[in-house]
């Protein structure tokens, strides 16, 4: 179900398949506006979903002022990683591209006793529509807080209308 280009959209790149099928658990809330979002192919690696998004998304995002993008990618506990990704988004789509991740992986989620995969993006997509922050303050989310205050202001309205 793809989005219509030409009204507000979200496209989420995810790093690997883990990121991947948090997606999946994310777009199986029934509140979803299924319609306004869509992922794109794992990229296979955190540097290369900044060379893809650099590469191919960049010409999307001017193309269609109505979309935003979520960069999903593993932080591997590297405090660094979320600035160098930020040095990598043009000014001019600062304001709508957002980058996500685990703190580590998303596999130590799972190990933290968040559930399955799936099961950890439907709690995510929840906190989304109702702005808590019962998964999101996970010791390994919480760094995204900044990102998801974003998030709730631009994007929730888009996907929980």
């Amino acid at each position: 179900m793809t989005p219509n280009r030409f009204l507000p959209h979200v496209l989420i790149l995810p790093e690997d398949d883990a990121n991947r099928e948090l997606v999946v658990g994310f777009l199986l809330d029934i509140s979803l506006s299924r319609y306004t979002i869509d992922f794109l192919e794992v990229a296979g690696g955190w540097v290369k979903v900044l060379d893809r998004f650099e590469s191919y998304e960049v010409s999307g995002m001017r193309k269609y002022p109505k979309r935003f993008m979520i960069l999903l990618l593993d932080f591997d506990n590297d405090a660094k990683r979320l600035g160098l990704a930020k040095g990598r988004i043009p000014q001019d789509l600062a304001e709508r591209v957002f980058i996500l991740g685990s703190l580590s992986d998303p596999e130590s989620l799972r190990r933290a006793g968040l559930g399955k995969p799936e099961e950890i993006g439907l709690a995510l997509a929840k906190d989304c529509r109702e702005g808590t922050n019962v998964v999101w303050g996970h010791a390994l989310l919480r760094h995204n807080a900044g990102e998801v205050e974003r998030l709730r202001e631009h994007v929730r309205p888009i996907l929980f209308a």
